[in-house]
């Protein structure tokens, strides 16, 4: 089994689309593990509706806010439902789910498969703002853990099991973005192959993004935790 994990809030035009999208590829044996925090904007009866009609869609509706802890109840959903194959992806239309049969292929020679907004092939369509705020993290990323991969913060990834079950999922210390972050830094100090590959990234064109000021300084904040704490 393939599970993707979608964590949601406030993204009623978008997960429609998404979702549409991916069962269009017809990738066998994929189960959506779409995990919605309480979004006031009805992201979770939207999905249930989905779930009716698609069929292969697990739902998970939590009462907390929290990127971090949301990716964290998918991947422990998709583990105990038998996953081989742990995929989690941005339910705002920023990953392209055209890309997800090359995460398939490649996962085949390693242990984890990053989209990479970074290096020859890839395709951003952003302002140069928010260029500069994830290049800038992803510096501040690599310098303070030690990292060689060149997009830490990045949403769009693959794991095979193994690699999610060796970690333990319940000590993680991340609340909001910097998940993805932790989760890289966790899983290369265990030694497992980690490979990037090109993808085409788009800003959102549905709803608001996430990112204010409180959360870029929590981010900062958080990397220092994880890395010295």
């Amino acid at each position: 089994m393939i599970g993707i994990v979608i964590p949601t809030y406030n993204e009623r035009e978008n997960l429609p689309l998404l979702v549409e999208k991916i069962f269009a590829l017809k990738i066998p044996n994929v189960t959506l593990i779409i995990v919605d925090d309480n979004s006031p904007d009805g992201t979770g009866d939207i999905a249930e509706e989905l779930a009716k009609k698609y069929g292969n869609i697990e739902v998970l509706h939590r009462k907390v806010f929290g990127r971090a802890t949301a990716g964290l109840d998918g991947f422990k959903k998709a583990l105990a439902k038998g996953a081989e194959l742990i995929m989690e992806m941005d339910a705002d239309l920023s990953h392209d789910p055209n890309d997800i049969p090359r995460f398939l292929e490649e996962i085949q020679t390693c242990d984890v498969v990053i989209g990479s907004r970074y290096g020859a092939g890839r395709i951003v369509y952003r302002s140069w703002f928010r260029n500069f705020l994830s290049d800038f993290a992803n510096i501040y990323n690599r310098t303070l853990l030690g990292l060689k991969i060149r997009d830490v913060s990045g949403g769009f990834k693959c794991y095979r099991r193994k690699v999610l079950a060796s970690l333990d999922l319940n000590r993680f210390i991340s609340t909001g973005y910097t998940i993805g972050a932790e989760t890289l830094y966790r899983i290369s100090k265990k030694g497992f192959k980690i490979k990037e590959i090109p993808i085409i990234f788009r800003d959102r064109t549905y709803g608001a993004s996430k990112c204010t000021f409180k959360v870029m300084l929590n981010y900062a904040y958080k990397i220092w935790q994880i890395r010295f704490f």
